[in-house]
């Protein structure tokens, strides 16, 4: 009976080297696979792993290939008297090389993977320990490799028979003929371009969307179906002749075939990216299963000038404090062979630039209080279709009211219908929304709360009466223009900083101006904002207070209570606090060190026939960079500013520039790049800084997409193959279905050979 059952297999190294164990925890082989270590230093012993997931782990490190962190910086270490290290064109001379950045050691990836399968007994230099004596590392890998016969190159056979599946010992047994070869490739592109088109559409694979449901089928046999009715070769071989086990139409078969989809694309991407410089986005949000995912992007500079925002993945975390995102972004350096060395930038907290904003006026306790009853009057009115529907009806009597009257701008776009706009958690825009629809429709919002209460006299209508009383008092009109105007100056820096092409001068003007705003807002602007949340009371019949009488507090006893005036309350508690938190959390992000980064980097623009350019700025700025720019380089970067700001504005070529972004890009163009080698690295990295991590949130966006209500039980590893490929739709477009299919091909054993 054991047959029938599904074997489980566990995590720790007693029971993956015994798969009897009674005290095994089960895990999918599939979490295994995802989770394996890069760096040759760290890994599990192969012998640790059960005997039934070796080869599939094998095939998994043999797809990534050696971990040779080209780019990384290695150390240096003094071995008889002289700083050696580890060079990096050796990975050119041996494929099989690896190098371990945590033990600064050199490791063999064929041995490590098939070594315990012979009996002859060797050292560990290259498979435990680590190699790392550089002094004679040249003669060491040569006597590594040996003759013919020796444990490296038995076992580099081994490894070239497991990916080439037509010299297995399994596919020698099971010969196949070139007619069943080609119908299994006839069979697998077929998948294949079903599986494209529903990852290109952000679709499901399964009985997951309405029109699947109503007809019994998943979106992946309706293709198939379709496919085979305008394909007669694929409608014989894929749907009548095939056997049942080489259908292609298992839901393991699908995620391997979207897997290797997602693998060749971050290949194509990594490749890109070279040894270039780049910087890191990172951000994280629930899904719709409420588990946390990190999503990160990198931006580098391409060969012809332009910045380049790609999608790399998403990762479950079940912590989000900085330590454990640093754990995840150590992991996926790993495994990308990315080296740290290379990083020039880390953006966080992306879901919007001014989140921590809104953190720092909400600890104001009146203005965290008036958010909450602008989010409780939201929810209360929009609770039901019928209470939506009553606020529409009455926003158009008020209207039609409005234009009888000859109150209202008439024009085409104008008074369109509207309701109430929730507020998110991150963005600072949404808040914007909430407040400007409350104060738009504030008559029609208060009749809508009035009925409810009038309707519901004994039933729940206690919370709409609190939220009645409370929106028809100046506390609550004061808290809404002040957060209103306030608002209004910060919004129009987020929405700025989240278009996907602004560049980091722009950023900084932007920065400058809204800080400027502020600070004549608080110096100027209070007895404006009084006058004008005053006017609307007047308008709607709420009592205006004296601002020179006693503040009273509502609830509390005048005997225990400071004295102070509604003048100083509403001026210095809340408008004069808030500002502050504002002004503050500004200076603090843009600090003095970053605002002399960004000044420089402000140089480097070339509007107005480069009016900005300043050669001591810009020297300053290399200064920042230590590791790529040296005492040398500096002196010749200085000389070189001059004759490059001399060619530039003598040539019509760059005269109508208007950023850096364009500035690379021409500079690649008409080769300057080469002559101004030291000008275009300054612009690189002022290129690779992120501004803003729109592209992060683009991800969660499309998070939304691919994982909806419908699809809520999506495992991690198939919600990370589906976004890579979905999100970078134009990288996957250019990767040819022979290129996927190998790599599904060599993921595990199959049946079917092409």
């Amino acid at each position: 009976m054991e047959r029938f059952f599904k074997r489980k297999l566990s995590t720790d190294s007693s029971s993956l080297s015994n798969p009897g164990s009674s005290n095994a925890r089960p895990i999918e082989v599939d979490e295994i696979l995802a989770n394996l270590q890069a760096d040759p230093g760290l890994r599990t012993r192969m012998a640790d792993y059960s005997p039934n997931i070796r080869d599939e782990i094998r095939r998994a490190y043999l797809q990534k290939g050696p971990c040779q962190p080209r780019s990384y910086k290695f150390p240096q270490t003094n071995q008889s008297g002289i700083n050696r290290r580890f060079i990096a064109h050796w990975f050119d001379d041996h494929d099989w090389l690896e190098y371990s950045i945590a033990k600064d050691a050199a490791f063999c990836l064929h041995c490590y993977l098939f070594k315990s399968n012979f009996d002859q007994v060797g050292g560990d230099a290259f498979t435990g320990v680590g190699f790392n004596n550089w002094k004679k590392a040249k003669e060491r890998f040569n006597l590594h490799v040996g003759p013919v016969g020796s444990v490296h190159n038995q076992a580099r056979e081994v490894a070239y028979n497991l990916m080439h599946q037509t010299t297995h010992i399994e596919t020698i047994v099971i010969k196949q003929t070139s007619q069943a070869r080609t119908a299994y490739r006839t069979c697998l592109n077929a998948s294949l371009k079903c599986t494209r088109y529903l990852l290109r559409q952000g679709l499901s694979f399964r009985g997951h969307d309405e029109s699947a449901q109503s007809s019994n089928k998943g979106n992946y046999l309706e293709l198939l179906q379709f496919l085979a009715d305008h394909d007669e070769k694929v409608k014989a071989v894929v749907l009548e002749n095939a056997p049942g086990n080489l259908k292609l139409i298992a839901p393991s078969i699908q995620k391997d075939l979207v897997n290797s989809c997602a693998k060749e694309t971050i290949d194509l991407i990594l490749s890109d990216v070279k040894d270039r410089y780049f910087s890191i986005m990172v951000d994280e949000a629930r899904d719709v299963s409420i588990k946390e995912q990190m999503a990160m992007v990198l931006r580098y500079v391409n060969d012809k000038g332009q910045i380049i925002e790609r999608f790399v993945g998403v990762q479950h975390v079940t912590d989000t404090t900085s330590s454990a995102l640093k754990e995840a972004i150590d992991e996926f350096f790993s495994s990308a062979n990315l080296s740290f060395s290379k990083l020039r930038g880390q953006g966080y907290d992306g879901a919007s630039n001014m989140r921590a904003l809104v953190a720092v006026a909400k600890k104001n306790i009146d203005v965290n209080s008036f958010f909450t009853t602008a989010n409780s009057l939201v929810n209360v009115v929009g609770a039901s279709c019928k209470r939506r529907d009553a606020l529409r009806a009455q926003y158009q009597e008020e209207l039609v009211r409005a234009f009888e009257d000859d109150c209202l701008i008439t024009g085409r776009g104008l008074n369109q219908e509207r309701t109430l706009i929730r507020a998110g958690d991150t963005r600072w825009n949404s808040h914007y929304g909430t407040l400007i629809s409350i104060i738009s429709m504030f008559p029609s919002v208060v009749n809508v709360l009035q009925m409810i209460v009038d309707d519901n006299p004994n039933d729940s209508s206690g919370e709409a009466y609190k939220l009645w009383r409370e929106i028809q008092s100046f506390e609550f009109v004061f808290h809404l223009f002040v957060m209103k105007a306030i608002l209004g100056i910060t919004n129009t820096l987020s929405l700025a900083l989240q278009k996907k092409d602004q560049d980091i001068v722009s950023a900084m003007n932007l920065v400058k101006t809204c800080k400027e705003n502020l600070q004549l807002m608080r110096d100027n602007e209070f007895e404006e904002l009084v006058e004008q949340a005053s006017s609307f009371c007047y308008k709607h019949d709420i009592i205006v207070p004296t601002m020179d009488e006693e503040y009273v507090i509502p609830g509390r006893s005048r005997r225990n209570a400071p004295m102070k005036t509604n003048y100083h309350r509403y001026r210095v508690e809340i408008f004069i606090h808030v500002i502050d938190g504002q002004l503050a959390e500004l200076n603090d992000r843009f600090n003095e060190v970053s605002t002399e980064l960004l000044t420089c980097l402000a140089c480097l623009s070339p509007k107005n026939n480069f009016v900005a350019f300043d050669k001591r700025k810009l020297v300053r700025l290399a200064q920042f960079y230590p590791y790529d720019f040296s005492d040398r380089d500096l002196l010749m970067l200085e000389d070189q500013l001059g004759v490059y700001v001399h060619h530039m504005r003598s040539s019509s070529d760059f005269s109508q520039l208007e950023g850096i972004n364009s500035l690379a890009e021409k500079m690649v163009e008409k080769g300057m790049h080469e002559i101004f080698p030291f000008v275009y690295l300054l612009l690189t990295l002022a290129l690779v800084l992120p501004v803003a991590t729109a592209s992060v949130e683009r991800a969660f966006s499309a998070m939304n997409i691919i994982k909806n209500p419908l699809r809520n039980r999506m495992g991690d590893q198939w919600l990370n193959d589906s976004l890579i490929v979905y999100i970078e739709r134009d990288v996957f477009a250019c990767i040819d279905n022979e290129i996927i299919m190998q790599r599904f091909q060599n993921m595990k054993t199959r049946r079917g050979q092409l």
